[in-house]
């Protein structure tokens, strides 16, 4: 893959392929088909994650443990031609080794007896329709028969081609139904039943068509898959793989608030509103400019877009008023800085603008568009993360609608979150024809309430969505000793289930070498690894020339049959020595459980050729033989761990002077590992709180935050009474210096504590506050987290907390938590060993505050 992925899709990728595998074996062995699907969100990177995949059925995967299908072939069947094109252009994009030959688009002219193994093939259901070139004279979803001739003389029909490659033993057809988008849901009653007809062919099977042997659907909503498969008699359905909204959210790749804009009164505001949102975007371009500058020279500052969304007969009246608003506005804007999505495909010259049409797949790309003209939710599969503030025209009941365009302008455009600044990351929706009561249907969406959230859109914990929010900056108030001590607190990464330190030391050696942090450090990193193998085959020669025999030597054995007595008996064993290919087919496989990489490099380490002979054949003999040495790859892990260990803290100091971009990228690298790793808080610029309720009430504030409006206030809204007591407590305390309100998402500015939940998955959980007491010369540090009792993670978190107190407690004052029983507050000493000991031991954590092991608060 050209893109490390995030942890999620890491773990998806795998229980993906893990279903493959046992999907493929039940085929072969059982003929029974299997289906299963793959939800997430969207902007989770499902195309992401669908090429690691196609590239591991392909060649194999090393971190997944995965073995290549021979015979894999890979239908992609969708709706929408562009849809497949688009989805094309990603694979090629995101797998190195997905060339553009194993990318093939089924036109009308294709005309093969099977598919070919080891491609991608994109398939649109218009071309599985009565009327197409691809199945015209064959009978109603069936096979031709001898006597039947399709009117252009074609050889076989796609579904011809698509019974031949399934009743293929060497073949494995894998259909990939990428039903989330416009799919199954076509405008009219009639299509929707064609497409659905379609479906149920291609699944089910019909008239001489066997059933596909494997569906994997990559959904939105994972719904849609179910109701698809309900008409798949006879199939097995694996349990669907979930990407948790949450852990999306928390990757970085989505944007973390959703600013939403209305009037509070009545009468008619869309040119006054969309030139509010004019000067949103004109401020948004100053700020990513200014942040582009401060990353310095070879960061390009993102260029922010302005989506204008009408109705869908908008009014040349409508149209006008728009135009001339946004110019006279934004005076310095081109003259080629507006366009439109419309489905009319035709430019619109109205009153001295020229406005062209450009295909939507097109305007992430062509950073001279500032302003986007849209009707509905633009395109299928479209997205576009430049696009920054939306102003929508559309009616208040046409909630739906904005949603999915919204829905399409959460990525982040850097695909990471800006450390420390909610501005940069968020978007703005204005909706001039909305008020606050039904904004609250588009606010309920856009995190996931599912009754609001048909497509997929909403994120999980860690979005917000605000109505009235302030923009607050560093308090001048803070001395700089606590800033100093928030950026020195420790944090946690959140760990990767499947993680090699081979694989994190190599990553880490290419980072450091790329900013001129450790000259040649791959090589390095190489030679101290083939020094580790070097050693291996030095203390285990005897065991190593057993395995090399193992590599070079088929055996097997002969009977016999008696024709007559019909009796089978031995008739001896022979052994035959391996060929090239099946020395490769050894050396492919030390390539999984060594790396590819370090196999190659250190095939060519021990290499010694002549004029005759590179060498290259023993070589790869003796690592075939070395990988299967017991206790290799763990050496080569242990001695992995702690060169990219030693480096880390080298050049700890380097790394935290980088900018953004390449210091997000060592955090990355350092959270490929098993276990919690340990990071530092950044410093945050811009903060962003809620300062009214749903009813437009005024929500209370406090002082001494480390970041604070103008007045030097920081609301507490989102605070209940029991956690502002706790504030206020802390807040009395002798030698009170500051507070910081710890972000509910596990962010760059966050203080993040890593636990395990009730099924071994790792997730973060940032306490609520940290406090800071003290002076200059004794500044004492605490963590205090008020949290609830009833939730089912209760105790898991306590766990954690706990955890976290016992690897960094000298380091911090106090380490507490708390909870309300029975309206008193109890809390729980956590760098107290025993109070760690009752916490593990703990089956009700309301009993647990009740107990001995806490105190009154």
């Amino acid at each position: 893959m050209r893109y490390t992925l995030k942890d999620y899709q890491d773990d998806a990728v795998g229980d993906v392929l893990g279903h493959l595998e046992r999907a493929r074996h039940d085929w072969h062995r059982w003929q029974s088909p299997i289906a299963f699907s793959l939800t997430a969100t969207t902007g989770a990177g499902k195309t992401v994650m669908a090429a690691a995949v196609i590239e591991a059925l392909f060649d194999g995967s090393a971190d997944h443990d995965f073995e290549p299908d021979p015979g894999a072939v890979v239908l992609w069947f969708t709706d929408d031609p562009s849809l497949n094109e688009q989805t094309r252009f990603r694979l090629m994009d995101a797998a190195d080794q997905i060339a553009h030959s194993r990318l093939e688009v089924i036109e009308n002219t294709f005309n093969r007896e099977k598919l070919e193994a080891g491609k991608v093939y994109f398939l649109n259901a218009q071309k599985l329709s009565r009327n197409s070139l691809l199945v015209k004279g064959a009978p109603e979803g069936g096979l031709l028969e001898g006597r039947d001739v399709p009117p252009d003389a074609r050889a076989f029909t796609m579904w011809d081609t698509l019974a031949n490659t399934i009743a293929d033993e060497d073949l494995t057809l894998y259909l990939v139904l990428d039903e989330a988008h416009r799919g199954m849901r076509s405008p009219t009653k009639r299509a929707r039943a064609e497409r659905a007809t379609i479906v149920q062919r291609l699944v089910n099977g019909a008239n001489g068509v066997p059933p596909v042997p494997i569906v994997w659907g990559i959904s939105a909503t994972v719904e849609r898959f179910d109701d698809a498969m309900a008409v798949a008699t006879g199939r097995t359905t694996y349990p669907p793989v979930r990407v948790d909204p949450a852990r999306v959210q928390e990757s970085g790749l989505l944007k973390d608030d959703i600013r939403l804009e209305f009037p509070t009164e009545s009468g008619t505001f869309d040119t006054v509103l969309l030139a509010r949102a004019t000067r949103k975007v004109r401020e948004a371009t100053e700020l990513w400019q200014a942040y582009a500058d401060r990353e310095g020279a070879s960061a390009e500052a993102v260029r922010p877009l302005l989506v204008v969304q009408v109705p869908n007969k908008p009014s040349d009246e409508l149209l006008l008023d728009a135009f001339t608003t946004i110019d006279e506005t934004w005076p310095e804007l081109a003259p080629d800085a507006m366009a439109h999505v419309f489905g009319e495909h035709t430019d619109i010259r109205l009153g001295g603008f020229d406005v062209p049409y450009i295909s939507p797949e097109l305007v992430e790309d062509r950073r001279h568009i500032r302003v986007l003209f849209a009707k509905d939710a633009i395109s299928t599969g479209w997205d576009c993360p430049r696009a920054e503030v939306l102003v929508s025209f559309r009616p208040a009941q046409d909630e739906t609608h904005i949603t999915q365009l919204l829905g399409r302008m959460v990525r982040t455009p850097l695909a990471r979150r800006v450390p420390g600044d909610d501005l940069l990351n968020s978007v703005v929706c204005v909706l001039p024809h909305f008020n606050r009561s039904t904004a609250a249907d588009v606010a309920r969406a856009m995190v996931g309430d599912r009754e609001h959230d048909a497509d997929g859109t909403g994120g999980g914990d860690g979005r917000r969505v605000m109505v009235v929010p302030v923009d607050m900056h560093p308090n001048p108030a803070v001395p700089e000793t606590v800033w100093d001590a928030l950026e020195k607190l420790p944090s946690q990464t959140l760990p990767r289930r499947v993680a090699r330190p081979l694989r994190r030391l190599m990553a880490l050696a290419h980072a450091l070498s790329r900013d001129g942090l450790r000259d040649d450090a791959r090589k390095e990193a190489y030679r101290e690894l083939c020094a580790v193998l070097d050693g291996l085959a030095g203390r285990h020669r005897e065991r190593l020339e057993a395995a090399r025999e193992d590599v070079i030597e088929v055996g097997g054995e002969t009977i016999n049959i008696g024709v007559f007595a019909r009796e089978v008996s031995p008739a001896g064993s022979f052994v035959e020595i391996a060929d090239d290919r099946a020395v490769e087919a050894h050396f492919q496989a030390a390539g999984r459980a060594l790396t590819p990489d370090l196999a190659r490099v250190y095939a060519e380490h021990i290499a010694v050729g002549d004029e005759d002979d590179d060498g290259l054949f023993d070589a790869h003999v003796q690592v075939a033989a070395l990988a299967r040495l017991e206790g290799a790859g763990e050496e080569l892990d242990r001695e992995a761990d702690q060169l990219a260990s030693r480096w880390f803290d080298t050049h700890r100091v380097a790394i935290k002077s980088l900018p953004d971009e390449r210091r997000t990228a060592y955090d990355e690298i350092k959270g490929l590992s098993p276990e919690p790793q340990r990071i530092e808080i950044l410093r945050p610029r811009v903060r962003t709180e809620e300062t009214e309720d749903l009813n437009g009430g005024r929500l209370p504030t406090r002082t001494g935050h480390l970041m604070t409006d103008d007045d030097g206030h920081f609301p507490v809204g989102t605070l209940n009474r029991w956690e502002i007591g706790v504030l206020d407590a802390e807040m009395d305390r002798e030698g009170f210096q500051a507070w910081y309100r710890n972000p509910s998402r596990p962010s760059e500015d966050a203080l993040a504590v890593a636990y395990q939940d009730g099924q071994g998955h790792w997730r973060r959980m940032c306490p609520d506050f940290v406090f800071f007491h003290g002076d200059d010369h004794d500044l004492k540090i605490s963590i205090v987290d008020p949290h609830g009792t009833h939730l089912g993670d209760a105790l898991d978190k306590l766990r954690g907390l706990a955890a976290f107190a016992e690897e960094f407690g000298e380091e911090l004052h106090r380490v507490e938590a708390i909870a309300e029983i029975d309206g008193d507050l109890r809390v729980l000493d956590l760098k107290e060993a025993g109070v760690r000991q009752a916490v593990e031991a703990a089956t009700d954590p309301a009993a647990l505050y009740c107990s001995g092991a806490a105190s009154s608060y």
